[in-house]
This record gives structure tokens, C-alpha cells and sequence, in this order.
């Protein structure tokens, strides 16, 4: 039985419940470089918010000058916007020219909308825009803003580059040569509040690769959360972008983007046909806030909130029909930390402001894979929670794996992924069918991906983006699907860049690891790809599934060394194969997810039963030599999803199954 399986798929004791495609849902956080990888800006510190180094330049600029004398300040913004404004003075003596530059990556052919707001000393007529590169000296694109005035003003100019480069100087110049002024009175500065460029190509402010790969994963949902949102206040992102104040990000550091807030996170949402889920602040945040929020989503224009939306250039409402109330708020790391008891009583305050504003939409609560948790916010607002949400991250919390655990003992407790979310499920519904009261609750799992420590074989090279890591989360999805009667709402984590296991890829920043390497570092910071999980997640949420068949998987087994004392789940040997299946809705395609946790090629019977078919079945195999290969900015498509068509006999045919692989049979009749 060790290499040959029997997969016994009982179609006609299909469930009754249909499978939410919620649970293919995906999340946003502004964390570490997420917001950077996602969005198309080319620019950073687009309004001079970082602190001057000693030169006088806002940190994320170098000044640039061939003058004896030229001068740099920070100074206050223009009205109404935040951050500062950079200035630069230039002498007429000194008949030269200066400005401020930063290191940008551009693609040859591209047309880039600059976005400046500035002012001049009247001496000042012209401002030169230009991209060069700086070791040749070569000048592929520039334009010229011509100031009219001493005052705040906001231009705009277009340049496309004659050829794509990595690291081409961005500057912004300014001339005293052939000009005669006085130097003794204020002459020859410039201010300059803002300056953005994006690429024509951009969907909004979102990176169009970003979108149309969000687009085929087909999430269903988008979750807009994190630890951030504990400290966040959305009337701080809404409103015209360039009065928005800078805001830090007191849970990951730095700022928090101000350019995507609620309008952009819907426009997201309608781009990529996805359901938003808004988690409120629940940490440093009001019920009268949370109530805000969702009339400013959802409230007509007769309403305080949907007034200002409607001022914002948003007419209709939104219709958020899902909330979410605190994020991991039981956790010491989150702002707003409590008790389960005081948030039990905090979660009711927020839902009555909440539904007084909308008494349609569903409501999410904060639980915890810790069941003393659930259980006491249960017992003090159960009946105002129409979701429980919880998150699962696999890795050294759970099975006690590290840096220095072997290869393959580390592989196979990966692997177990789904054994230690079917505890937690299986307990979380043990605990919500023990009382009638709880009937109505079912479960969200806003969190889930895999987590553990990079490969030390590959240094410097994050384990998350591994095939095995795809092969985990496979067996999880698996296990959501298994669940799915009681499971609604899965988000993963992350959707772009973020930490090490954003699914779309931009670039090779590795979250931590991006501290200290510059864009480009590889000569590929435009590279936008999948990892393995990404294919394996876009070929299950592209499939039609609707009823939940029972599978019967008899093959053989590997040991899980480590369990999970964490759970309850003590060493075992695991089934190398885990195997769920789905009916469509006219229940005449059937879908089977075979994922093979083993290291060994498996020989696997396929039996459908009363499902019969003849002809040719459709197969998709996510597959690698190694369990440790990735996708890479120099490999971007090593693994991603094969499709192939395999003859089927009747209700049985066989299918030889690759070790640590992923495989996806779908069946018409």
C-alpha cells in the first residue's frame, strides 16, 4: 500500500450546504513593504515626511548641484497638506544649477504622469524634470514646468523614458546660469510640497500587473486588516490624497499609507470583483467611529458621512456588507490589548453603534485559537456575532520546528498544516454546537498561511515562497473546503510582498530582509510573479465547486514527528495523501484535489462511483524536483500550474501522483 492508493469518492452522499468561494479570500495590510510592492508609484517620500538628513534633504532624496553655495531646508507644508516642503536655494553668483534627485526604476516606452505641487521666488521661471543615467550620463527623458507663481500651485508634465532602466536618477533641477538677481534678498528658491509619478499603464494608483494577477486568483473577498488598523483612523485616508496628513504606522513603523484608504480600497475591490471586508479599529478606535466608517461606506447622501462621501466624488453608496470588529485584540502586541471578558463587552458597544447605522450587515468578532477566549466572548455576545473569526499561521508555534530542525522533519510538520486546522476548527465547532444559542455562528479564518524560519541552506532566501509551502497550503485548502459548512471566510496572508508570504511577488524585497537593499538590487525590481502557493490558490478558486463529496483515501503514511503539544495533536503518522472532492452546482462536474505530502511517487485508483464518465479528464499538477524550489525574480515561473488531459475509463482510472506535488482532476459527465 506504501506507493499505490485507492481514492473513493462518494458523490451521491454529497453535503447539502454549498461552499462559500469566500474562502478563497485574500487580505491587505499596510505592513512593511506591502503598500510599496503594491502600489505603481515610482517615487518614495513623495511629500517629503521623512525627517531632513544633514544636508537639509527629506531622507528619501540626495541633493544634486554643481553650485558652490546651493542651500537645502525643510520647511512647512503648503496649506492644508501635511508632511514638509523641501526647499532648495540656488545663487546667481554661483551660475549653476541644483535640485534633488532619488534612484527610480522605468520602463523604456512608458508614459509618466509627474505630479508636482510647488512654488518659486519670481526669478525662477522654469523647473526641470529629468530622468538620466547616472553612470553614462545619458538623459532618456525630461520636461519642463514652467512656474507662474510665487504662490502653491500643482502642475503636472509627462515624460517617457527612451529606454527602461534599473536605477535611473529622478531629478528635479533648477537654474541660475545666465540669470542676474540679487542674492542678498530672497531669490532663487523653490519649494516643492508633493511630487508623484505614475505609469499611464496603472490601474488607479494599483500596479496593473497586481490587479490582473489578483483578477486570476478570484478571491471572492478582500479583507482590508492587520495590526495597523488597531492604531488606524479612516478619516485620516479620505478626501483630496494631497490634504490627507501623514500618519505613522505604529504597529509595523514608518508611515501609513495615506494614498489608499477607503474610496481606493473599493475601487480595488470593484477592479479585481472582489466582496470587501473592513476590519474597524477596535484597538485605539470608538464605537462612534466604527459607525462612522460604515456610514461613510454605506450611508445614503442625506447621511452626515455619506455626504462627505459623496463630496469625496462617490455618489452611491458602497454596500460593505461584512465587518469585522478587532483585530488578534488578544493579543499583548495589539493596541487596544484586553481581556476576553472586556472585549466581550467592547464587541457589544461597537455592534450597536454599528447596526444602528446598518442593520444588515454581518458582523465579525475577534476570537482566538485559544478556546477560553471564544468561549467567553461567546457567552457575553454570541447573540450579536454572526462570525467568529480566528488565524492559523503554521510553523515554530505550532510544531516546534527552527532554524536548526532537519530538512525533512521540518518538511513533514509543514505539511501537517491541515491536521492542526482541523483541531482548531474541531474544537471552535465543539464549543459553538454546545450551546443552541451559538447556533448561528459560524467561523471566518481572516489569517492563515504558513510560517516558519528561512531555509538554511539557501541564506538569505525565504521558506515561504517554497514548494512546500504551496503543498501545506494546499492540504489546508483542503481542509477549509472539508470544513466548509461551518467555515465561510478564509483571507490569506498576504496578497503582495508584506512579510515573507504575500502570494504576488513585485520584486525581491523579502520583508525583513528588505531593510537595507535598495530597489533593484537585483536588476529585476519590476518583476511581478507568483509564488507556488499563488498557482496552487488560483486553481482552486477557479474551479466550480458547490457540494462537498465525502473521500475515502486508503495509501500509506509518514510519521509527524513533532504533533502539536500546543493543540493536543500528539507525533502520529500522517496519510501521505490528502484528498478532498467537490460537486458543481448542477452537480455534473466533479473536482478532485489530491495533494501528495509523501516523498515518494504514489500510484493512485481514482473511484467515482455512481459518477461515471469516459473520455478524457482534465488535470492540473503543480510540481518540482526539489521541495525547496521557489519563484524568483530570475525563475519567475519555475512552478506554476501544468494542465494536461489523461484518458478515464468509467467510474475508475489511475494517476501516477509525484512526490510532494499538488493535483487537481475534474471530471464532466
Amino acid at each position: 500500500m506504501k506507493n499505490h492508493a485507492i481514492i473513493t469518492v462518494h458523490t451521491e452522499a454529497a453535503a447539502e450546504h454549498t461552499i462559500n468561494p469566500f474562502i478563497f479570500g485574500h487580505f491587505v495590510e499596510d505592513i512593511r513593504d506591502h503598500m510599496d510592492a503594491m502600489l505603481a508609484f515610482v517615487l518614495k517620500d513623495m511629500d517629503f515626511e521623512e525627517e531632513a538628513e544633514a544636508n537639509g534633504v527629506s531622507a528619501g532624496w540626495y541633493p544634486v548641484t554643481d553650485g558652490k553655495n546651493t542651500q537645502y531646508a525643510l520647511e512647512p507644508a503648503a496649506p492644508k497638506h501635511s508632511g514638509h516642503s523641501q526647499k532648495i536655494r540656488i545663487f546667481s553668483a554661483d551660475q549653476c544649477r541644483g535640485g534633488i534627485a532619488q534612484r527610480v526604476s522605468v520602463k523604456g516606452g512608458m508614459k509618466y504622469r509627474v505630479q508636482l505641487v510647488a512654488r518659486a521666488a519670481i526669478e525662477l521661471h522654469t523647473l526641470a524634470i529629468e530622468l538620466a543615467d547616472p553612470q553614462t550620463g545619458e538623459l532618456l527623458g525630461d520636461g519642463e514646468v514652467a512656474m507662474r507663481s510665487h504662490n502653491w500651485l500643482t502642475y503636472t508634465v509627462d515624460i517617457t523614458p527612451s529606454k527602461s532602466a534599473e536605477q535611473a536618477e529622478f531629478r528635479l533641477m533648477i537654474s541660475s546660469e545666465g540669470a542676474s538677481w540679487q542674492d542678498s534678498i530672497g531669490t532663487g528658491m523653490l519649494w516643492i510640497d508633493h511630487v508623484s509619478m505614475l505609469p499611464e499603464d496603472s490601474v488607479g494608483i494599483v500596479k496593473r500587473e497586481v490587479v490582473e494577477m489578483t483578477r486570476e486568483l478570484k478571491p471572492g473577498m478582500m479583507r482590508l486588516a492587520g495590526n495597523y488598523i488597531s492604531a488606524y483612523h479612516f478619516e485620516h485616508a479620505i478626501g483630496p490624497v494631497l490634504e490627507r496628513p501623514n500618519m505613522v504606522n505604529e504597529a509595523w513603523g514608518g508611515f501609513t499609507n495615506k494614498y489608499f484608504g477607503t474610496d481606493e480600497f473599493i475601487q480595488f475591490c470593484r477592479d479585481t470583483d472582489t466582496e470587501p471586508l473592513i476590519c474597524v479599529n477596535a484597538g485605539s478606535g470608538t464605537p462612534e467611529e466604527a459607525a462612522a466608517w460604515l456610514e461613510y461606506c454605506n450611508g445614503g447622501a442625506d447621511t452626515a458621512y455619506g455626504a462627505l462621501r459623496a463630496q469625496n466624488g462617490h455618489a452611491e453608496p458602497y454596500g460593505v456588507k461584512y465587518w469585522e470588529i478587532g483585530n488578534e485584540i488578544y493579543g499583548s502586541w495589539q493596541h487596544g490589548h484586553c481581556t476576553a471578558e472586556e472585549f466581550g463587552h467592547r464587541y457589544n458597544r461597537f455592534a450597536a453603534e454599528m447596526k444602528k447605522v446598518d442593520p444588515d450587515i454581518m458582523l465579525l468578532a475577534c476570537g482566538d485559537t485559544n478556546q477560553e477566549w471564544n468561549r467567553t466572548l461567546l457567552g457575553i455576545a454570541a447573540e450579536h456575532i454572526d462570525m467568529l473569526t480566528i488565524h492559523i499561521y503554521h510553523g515554530g508555534g505550532t510544531v516546534g520546528i527552527n532554524p536548526g530542525t532537519p530538512k525533512e522533519i521540518r518538511y513533514h510538520a509543514i505539511t501537517a498544516f491541515p491536521e492542526v486546522t482541523r483541531a482548531i476548527v474541531g474544537q471552535t465547532a465543539e464549543l459553538i454546537s454546545g450551546n443552541p444559542e451559538y447556533s448561528h455562528v459560524k467561523l471566518a479564518i481572516t489569517e492563515y498561511n504558513t510560517m516558519y524560519y528561512a531555509n538554511t541552506i539557501r541564506k538569505g532566501l525565504p521558506a515561504e515562497h517554497t514548494l512546500e509551502a504551496a503543498v501545506a497550503n494546499a492540504a489546508n485548502f483542503n481542509e477549509h473546503i472539508r470544513q466548509s459548512d461551518l467555515v465561510e471566510i478564509g483571507s490569506f496572508s498576504d496578497l503582495v510582498n508584506g512579510w515573507l508570504g504575500g502570494c504576488i511577488r513585485v520584486g525581491d524585497s523579502y520583508a525583513d530582509q528588505y531593510r537595507g537593499k535598495k530597489p533593484g538590487w537585483s536588476g529585476r525590481s519590476q518583476a511581478v510573479y507568483g509564488t507556488p502557493t499563488y498557482h496552487v490558490m488560483k486553481l482552486y478558486a477557479n474551479r466550480p465547486l458547490a457540494h462537498v463529496a465525502p473521500v475515502k483515501t486508503e495509501c500509506g503514511t509518514y510519521s509527524w514527528e513533532k504533533g502539536s503539544p500546543a493543540f493536543g495533536l500528539t507525533p502520529v503518522e500522517l496519510p501521505v495523501l490528502d484528498v478532498t472532492a467537490c460537486l458543481d452546482e448542477t452537480k455534473r462536474i466533479l473536482t478532485v484535489f489530491a495533494v501528495n505530502r509523501g516523498l515518494e511517487h504514489v500510484e493512485a485508483e481514482f473511484q467515482t462511483g455512481s459518477f461515471q464518465m469516459a473520455g478524457e479528464a482534465a488535470v492540473w499538477e503543480v510540481t518540482g524536483d526539489d521541495y525547496e524550489d521557489i519563484n524568483s525574480v530570475f525563475e519567475p515561473e519555475r512552478i506554476t500550474a501544468q494542465e494536461k488531459r489523461v484518458p478515464w475509463g468509467g467510474d475508475a482510472s489511475c494517476l501516477t501522483l509525484r512526490p510532494h506535488s499538488v493535483y487537481v482532476i475534474e471530471l464532466k459527465r
